[in-house]
């Protein structure tokens, strides 16, 4: 059926009016931004790496704002319960989700059905860390690397098992990667977040998990843990000792790195405002030292440079989920 040129013309008047209209409603909340406390949700526990790592932005991220930045804990189903209550919320920058790379990239290939979609629901705000892990063991188990780990655990069959944050989440990953690279015959104990992960590993109910610097190296300080090794493609500065587990076995390697979104409606303008805000604070020494020291390398990327490392992240951990055969119920 053929339009004639006056319908054509306001069906044309129409479609730019709205995309005005648009324009100019995300330049009003562009103006007000922030007009009432920044709440940055993460998928986990208090306590953990990630945790920690808000926490220490928090303060000053709110002070460039303007408004009280609020860390809040959601926890559960590896990040997606946390993750979820961002993807509906209000899109003008008030509610910002800082995942990792299980959250933001992983669990959409390992769990059968999530309730949002990471690329349609969600628009890239920056990646702001990237963590190599540590290897844990309780200081009472008798091994000092990772080869003797392999040997104690074919020696003492059915005895060894290892702690993660959760099914599906780098952390088990890395683990399930260590057994099939060390050929390390160990049981799977998830928890809902590092922490009580941690706390068990210190109570000798697993024998080793594989986590942030910053959550475990305060109990290697103290005798209680071991850190045999380190996942990442170095040794780190404040652990020159550690070796990586790639000294032992070549190319291994298991990065964790952490990243902010946003609801994809959430204007430009304001996701620009966010980045600044964001990229000023981790440019500060005194925070960037802190980071540092407990194995946390700061960055922060524009949200197109983030956006295109997802895309290459997804498709790199979908074939390690896929060869692991790694599901979550």
């Amino acid at each position: 059926m053929m339009l004639s040129k006056r319908v054509v013309g306001a069906m044309l008047n129409a479609a730019i009016t709205a995309t005005m209209l648009a324009g100019a409603a995300g330049s009003a909340v562009a103006q007000t931004f922030p007009n009432r406390p920044v709440r940055i949700v993460i998928g986990f526990p208090p306590g953990g790496g990630i945790d920690i790592v808000a926490r220490l932005i928090a303060p000053g991220l709110g002070e460039t704002l303007g408004q009280p930045v609020i860390v809040e804990n959601r926890p559960g189903a590896g990040g997606t319960v946390g993750m979820d209550s961002v993807a509906k919320a209000s899109a003008d920058g008030h509610t910002l989700f800082l995942g990792t790379t299980g959250n933001i990239t992983i669990n959409q290939f390992v769990y059968p059905k999530l309730p949002f979609d990471v690329e349609r629901d969600f628009v890239p705000l920056s990646q702001i860390a990237s963590v190599s892990f540590l290897v844990y063991v309780n200081s009472a188990l008798p091994v000092k690397n990772i080869a003797e780990l392999s040997s104690y655990a074919k020696a003492n069959p059915g005895k060894i098992n290892f702690g993660t944050s959760g099914s599906g989440g780098l952390p088990h990953l890395a683990c399930e990667l260590l057994s099939n690279a060390a050929r390390l015959q160990a049981a799977h104990v998830p928890y809902k977040g590092s922490a009580p992960a941690l706390n068990d590993l210190l109570a000798g109910q697993v024998q080793y998990i594989i986590d942030a610097v910053a959550i475990g190296l305060p109990h290697v300080k103290a005798g209680k843990l071991r850190a045999l090794a380190t996942t990442g493609p170095r040794r780190l500065a404040n652990l020159p000792d550690v070796p990586t587990v790639a000294e032992t076995i070549p190319g291994f390697e298991a990065v964790n790195w952490y990243g902010m979104v946003v609801p994809t409606a959430t204007p430009p303008a304001v996701v620009q405002q966010l980045h600044g805000a964001l990229a000023k604070e981790l440019a500060r020494p005194d925070v960037r030292e802190k980071l540092v020291a407990q194995g946390i390398e700061p960055m922060a990327t524009t949200p197109a440079e983030f956006g295109t490392f997802m895309k290459t992240e997804a498709a790199k951990w979908s074939r390690v989920v896929k060869d692991a055969n790694v599901k979550v119920d």
